[in-house]
């Protein structure tokens, strides 16, 4: 029993070797190359734009959130009526404009054109009577009219002549309509309202904090009832996708590296390993970044290898170290397409 039992932990062991050797190595052509990095974290700060107190955080430490997800929001009671107020503000002068391009009114110019009638009426009258009193003037050699009376009935002419010169130059206005002048300074004013309603809508929709991606909550930084300002982070997010591991290769090794190529990463605290590829390779070279576990223990200069891994499940840790194994050369798809 015991050396059946011994066959079968051989059998199992060869088993699982055999399976991790197809994974890394492919199909025996050539030689994996091995590098070591870390999940790359990226991390996001958010704040409010406006400068107001906090009304609500809707997230905690360690939720997911997704892009576009409302994480907190602002007290928006002071906010709300200068909108009201720019609004109405934007519609009065709307139809101010709307008037200016109409015109006047038929019955304005109707009635402009009968004051310019009554003026010449008017002036008509006085004329006449201006004339008749002129004439019992002249017939009685001054006697039948006083001076005084002349003097009257000339300035009641000279009078409704400019009445009527008056009238006319206002029918001439009537018809003619608004200035040019008047119009466009009517449409800047309700552009500059416009622009105002748009402003303080855009501090309405500012008043709610977006999650601008699909992410991790790392740090809840303010709470409720605090002062939030564009100064002041209220999140600190950890961006999950896409993901990948930020490795580094050596400068003997760079020429077996190339975009496109599959790999593998693996992590100490899973036991599955993840696909992916190479997305990315330094044209820099730098030096070994202390975080970085290599098996050459001296300084040496290396380069970047960005290698995107896919983790539709979200199971891989951020900011972990972790083992890229980089198939070989001769087993990958063309380069640059992702496997």
């Amino acid at each position: 029993m015991k050396r059946i039992a011994l066959i079968v932990l051989l059998v199992v062991v060869a088993g699982a070797a055999w399976l991790v050797w197809r994974l890394t190595r492919g199909n025996g052509s050539g030689q994996e190359l091995v590098l070591h990095g870390n999940v790359d974290l990226r991390q996001v700060d958010l704040a409010f734009n406006n400068n107001e107190r906090i009304a609500a955080v809707l997230v905690q430490e360690g939720d997911r959130v997704v892009r576009g997800q409302v994480l907190a929001r602002l007290d928006t009671g002071r906010l709300e009526p200068q909108v009201a107020q720019a609004e109405a503000q934007a519609a009065a002068q709307r139809q101010v404009v709307l008037r200016l391009h109409n015109g006047n009114r038929p019955e304005e110019i109707a009635q402009a054109r009968a004051n310019v009638e009554s003026a010449q009426a008017d002036a008509a009258n006085a004329h006449q009577q201006y004339q008749r009193l002129v004439g019992l003037s002249q017939t009685s050699s001054g006697r039948a009219v006083s001076q005084q009376d002349l003097d009257n009935a000339k300035a009641a002419l000279d009078v409704a002549e400019a009445k009527l010169a008056v009238s006319q130059k206002a029918l001439e206005l009537e018809v003619a309509g608004p200035r040019q002048e008047d119009v466009a300074q009517a449409e800047a004013q309700l552009r500059a309202d416009e622009a105002q309603v748009a402003f303080l809508k855009q501090q309405l929709a500012d008043a709610q904090l977006v999650a601008p991606c699909d992410a991790v909550v790392r740090s809840r930084l303010l709470e409720p009832g605090e002062m939030a300002s564009p100064q002041r982070p209220v999140f600190s997010l950890a961006i999950v996708d896409p993901k990948w591991v930020r490795a580094y290769v050596s400068g003997a090794d760079l020429g077996k590296v190339q975009s496109g190529m599959r790999a593998f990463v693996t992590v100490v605290s899973l036991p599955q390993h993840f696909e992916g590829w190479v997305g990315f390779i330094s044209p820099v070279a730098e030096f070994t970044p202390k975080d970085v576990q290599i098996e050459e223990l001296q300084s040496s200069l290396v380069y970047e290898v960005r290698v995107f891994v896919k983790d539709s499940a979200g199971v891989l840790p951020l900011g972990m170290p972790a083992t890229v194994h980089v198939m070989p050369a001769t087993t990958q798809p063309t380069a640059g397409s992702r496997p």
